[in-house]
Formats: structure tokens, C-alpha cells, sequence
């Protein structure tokens, strides 16, 4: 039987995380095609989405601070299952919208309280954890895009889908979170800290953030399509550059957390900007199929912790309660993943799309030397 640990009950909240996600992005196409929605109509409810969680980020800070990141988080995972079935059930393109905002909102604030419960627990650990947590949170998208993959090829609705798997996940992720918890509070009232907008080294710490943000949305929207019409790649092998990413980005999460301890935050992200940055160059300035592919892995292994660091950073802050923080930092990490895509295509239509994917080595350079504003 397994024992529930700390560790474990963090880590179960990170893959049911990921995994309702991969769900929902794994069934977009079945969503668009039942309420018959154009390109600029999807655009619109994908921001819908977005706008809930960063509408969530401050309140699920203030709760994580007030109530405790660790019995918030629990709630806030039903409430989360809760709304991706709504949007199963959704009868108009309206009531999808609806229903969008509140599974970004639920998504969102999850993100913030797990990321603050996991930064209790690597506290009380002594170590750092939090690489394995976001580890974990590619393991359960990946798994729960696979769970689409089947659905869609057995020819099952997002309704049979999410009502037949989802209430097993929850289940099992409650039962694994069930460990007791001392989470903080905090009664303080940081109306500044409370603010979703980061000040200071706060500041600093979100555009670190930031950066890995964008070239993660990136890469998702765009490395297909760089493959294609930089190196003629045909689209079965442009897939896989977005699959080396991936492999490359959870390979080094499971193992980030040991090379921290080796080398510390501040030096393993420059060398992450490094890895980054070397990657990009040889995607826009080789672009060849080998050359690309080798560039989005080291560019995977570039922007795997960067994020967790980050947010341990935030969760840290000696002036701001962990919640108010992580949500602070949060709103520039999404700012730079919805940003990404978007600002990638403007920039090609004006120049090329090699000088626009550039941009991505000069964050990574960015990156670098802010590296050291994550000592603790």
C-alpha cells in the first residue's frame, strides 16, 4: 500500500493539475467542432480562459496566506474537475465561454496554492523539491493528452471522457494528498504584496519567469512550423520537435533538483539561459531537421527549472507571504506564455521568422543575467 508523504500529496496535486489540463487541451478540436466555432472564436474563449486565472491569481494568494496553501489546494482541485465537466455539459458557445473562464479560473488558482504548499514542504524538507513537483505536472499533461488521444479515436464525446476519468483522478489524488499538513497562515494584510502586480526583486524574479514563460508558449505554437518552413521538414517530423522539448523538458525536471543542490538556483540558471540560448541558436542559425531537433532538446533543458526556481524564489520572498508572491510572479509567467505565440507571428510578419524566433535567445540571455536575483 502506498503511504502517503508530504511529497506526495504535493506531487498528486501537480499531476491532477496537469492532467485535467492535457485533457482539455487534448480535446479542443471536439470543443470547436460541437459549437462550430471559427478561428477568431476560439481565440476569444481561449482568452476567456486566460483571463480566469489571472483574475484567480490574487484571491488564491490571499486564501493560500489566510487559510493555508495545503487544505485551499484540496478544494480548489474539486472545484477544478467541477468546471471541466461543465464545459462537457455546455449546451451554447456562451455557456462554453462561461464555463472556459471558470476552468481557467479554477486551473489558475491552483496553480498558485500548489506551487505555495509545495514550497512549505521543501522548506520542511531541507532540499530542493519543487523541479520534481513541475516534473510531475508534465507527467499528468502528457498522460491526460494521451487520455484525449484514446477518447478521440473511440469516437467518445468530452462528456463521456471527463465524467468517465476525471472523478477516478480526483479520487486518487485526494487520496494520496490525505498526509496532514501544518499549512502557514498568515493573517497579515499585505494589501501591496497582495497586489497582482510584482514590485521590487519580486519584479525581477517575474521576468525570469517571464522569459522561460514565453519560449515555452512558443515552442508550443511554433516549432512545428519552424521545422516546416525553415528546414522543409514534412509534418510527421515536424511533430517531433515539440516532442523532443517535452522529453528533454521532463528529463531534466526529474533530475533538476539534485543539480540544484550541487551547484545552487543562481548558477543552474545560467546555466539554463546557456542551454537556451545555444539551443535557439542552432534553430534559427543552422536550421537544419538535426540541427532543429538538437536545438529545441537543449533549449527543453534550458527552460525545464527555471520556472520552479522561480516560483521557490517567490514563495521565499522575505517581505511578501508566500501566496501574495507566488501570485505576483504568476501573472508575469502567464503574460509570457499568452504573449509567446502571438508576439512571435507579429514580429515574423514584419521581418522573417528566423529573426523572430531570435528573440527567444535574447531572453534566454535576459535570463542569464538576472540569474542571480533567485538567490534566496
Amino acid at each position: 500500500m502506498i503511504r502517503s508523504t508530504p511529497w506526495r500529496a504535493v506531487a498528486a496535486m501537480f499531476a491532477l493539475n496537469g492532467a485535467l489540463f492535457g485533457i482539455w487541451a487534448s480535446r479542443i478540436p471536439w470543443v470547436a467542432g460541437r459549437h462550430e466555432l471559427g478561428e477568431g472564436q476560439l481565440g476569444l474563449l481561449l482568452l476567456l480562459l486566460a483571463g480566469g486565472a489571472i483574475l484567480s491569481f490574487p484571491l488564491a494568494g490571499r486564501a493560500a496566506d489566510r487559510f493555508g496553501a495545503a487544505p485551499v489546494t484540496r478544494r480548489i482541485a474539486v472545484a477544478y474537475v467541477g468546471a471541466l465537466g461543465l464545459l462537457a455539459l455546455a449546451p451554447t458557445p456562451m455557456w462554453a465561454g462561461v464555463a472556459l473562464f471558470c476552468f481557467g479560473a479554477t486551473h489558475g488558482a491552483m496553480d498558485v496554492t500548489m506551487n505555495a504548499w509545495g514550497a512549505e514542504v521543501e522548506r520542511a524538507l531541507g532540499r530542493p523539491v519543487m523541479s520534481s513537483f513541475h516534473a510531475m505536472f508534465s507527467l499528468g499533461a502528457g498522460l491526460g493528452a494521451a487520455s484525449g488521444f484514446l477518447a478521440g479515436s473511440a469516437n467518445l464525446g468530452l462528456g463521456a471522457h471527463v465524467w468517465g476519468l476525471t472523478p477516478v483522478l480526483l479520487g486518487l489524488a485526494l487520496w494520496l494528498a490525505r498526509s496532514p499538513w501544518p499549512s502557514t497562515r498568515s493573517t497579515e494584510r499585505a494589501d501591496r504584496a497582495g497586489l497582482p502586480i510584482p514590485r521590487g526583486v519580486l519584479l525581477l524574479v517575474g521576468i525570469v519567469a517571464f522569459c522561460t514563460a514565453l519560449g515555452e508558449g512558443a515552442m508550443a505554437d511554433w516549432s512545428a512550423v519552424l521545422m516546416t518552413r525553415l528546414a522543409g521538414a514534412d509534418d510527421g517530423v515536424a511533430a517531433l520537435g515539440y516532442a523532443v522539448f517535452s522529453v528533454a523538458m521532463v528529463a531534466m525536471r526529474l533530475a533538476g533538483d539534485g543539480l540544484v543542490r550541487r551547484i545552487g538556483p543562481v548558477r543552474m540558471v545560467r546555466l539554463s539561459g546557456a542551454l537556451a540560448a545555444s539551443g535557439a541558436a542552432l534553430v534559427v542559425g543552422v536550421a537544419t531537421v538535426p540541427a532543429m531537433l538538437a536545438g529545441f532538446g537543449l533549449m527543453g533543458l534550458g527552460y525545464a527549472v527555471v520556472m520552479p526556481l522561480a516560483f521557490s524564489r517567490a514563495a521565499n520572498d522575505p517581505g511578501t507571504p508566500p501566496g501574495a508572491a507566488l501570485a505576483q510572479v504568476s501573472v508575469l509567467a502567464y503574460g509570457g506564455m499568452l504573449l509567446g505565440p502571438p508576439l512571435i507571428g507579429g514580429l515574423a510578419e514584419l521581418t522573417s521568422l528566423r529573426i523572430s524566433f531570435g528573440l527567444l535567445l535574447g531572453l534566454a540571455l535576459v535570463m542569464t543575467a538576472l540569474a542571480g536575483v533567485l538567490r534566496r
